[in-house]
């Protein structure tokens, strides 16, 4: 493949992918919003007939952490819906080789067995908080698993754990809990604060993946593998949220207090990845370890200060 297209090109996944791709040699086309709007169908069109691509990575999303799932459930169902048939069905019109598309962890079940198995994705309903997300998501497995068996077109769907690294949202409306606690904890110390009031009780663990380790996953996944199951991507780790605040107060040197507010709600109880598919189907293990990875992402944002 030469000419690769990638949707959402130019945030914080896509940028990664984008670097490395062209560092593959590959003649590489980014669709930012300001150009084409992928709910718009005319604009998806118009972006297929511009790059005539090869190979597409579908990553553009509208995403958030569980405050912004909450404020926007009927944005996040809409977007991510409309954007990724209207993908799928470009590259059926223009016959496109290949087209990967990045789906989330949010899809599986509220109280899927740990560690997540491919095969639970349809044993029960997503964790209500981000639920409308996950089901537009889940509902792109299936149009992509449809249009294989119709058109023969040839989608895979992947299935990234929690992200993070340099380059993050730090936003604290929208960001998600390891650029929140490090902004958090990081302000707290600069202003010299007591404490700092966390969301929850710190009970629930989540899996997270180093933003350059999930950019070699999609990567290696678009020249390996070719199937209609859908594979997880993650390291296989999970982690309280009371012990990543730990950690991530010990890389930041945040002193101060830390204070639970259980009237929050705490999201999904566990989030673990069983990750054998992808290192049978294509070879991928992560990389970056969580101490280093945070370690790495908390020297980043102070240099942005």
């Amino acid at each position: 493949m030469s000419r690769v297209l990638v949707t959402g090109g130019g945030g914080f996944l896509g940028s990664r992918l984008v670097e490395r791709l062209r560092g593959d040699g590959h003649d590489v086309s980014i669709a930012r919003r300001a150009d084409y709007d992928l709910t718009s169908m005319d604009d998806t069109a118009r972006l297929f007939a511009d790059t005539q691509p090869e190979l597409v990575f579908h990553l553009a999303a509208e995403v958030g952490g569980i405050g912004a799932n909450r404020a926007n459930p009927g944005r996040y169902w809409y977007a991510n819906l409309v954007m990724g048939a209207h993908v799928l069905e470009q590259a059926r019109i223009h016959s496109t080789p290949k087209l990967v598309i990045a789906g989330t962890i949010c899809a599986y079940p509220k109280l899927a067995p740990v560690p997540f198995h491919e095969e639970d994705l349809w044993n029960g309903y997503p964790e209500e908080t981000n639920a409308p997300y996950g089901v537009a998501k889940k509902a792109i497995l299936v149009g992509a698993q449809s249009y294989r068996a119709q058109y023969g077109t040839n989608a895979i769907f992947l299935l990234p754990v929690n992200l993070y690294g340099p380059g993050d949202n730090f936003d604290l409306e929208t960001s998600h809990v390891i650029p929140a606690l490090i902004r958090k904890m990081v302000e707290a110390q600069q202003r010299g604060d007591d404490e700092i009031v966390l969301w929850g009780d710190g009970t629930p663990t989540r899996e997270f993946l180093y933003v350059d380790d999930c950019a070699r996953g999609l990567a290696l996944a678009g020249e390996r593998y070719d199937g209609e199951e859908p594979v997880n991507l993650g390291t296989g780790e999970e982690i309280a949220i009371r012990e990543l605040a730990e950690l991530i107060r010990q890389e930041t040197g945040y002193a101060g207090a830390i204070r639970w507010d259980a009237s929050r709600p705490n999201g999904q109880p566990r989030r673990r990845l069983d990750t054998t598919r992808a290192q049978e189907r294509f070879g991928f293990t992560a990389e970056v370890p969580l101490r280093e990875g945070i370690a790495r992402t908390v020297a980043w944002y102070r240099a942005q200060a």
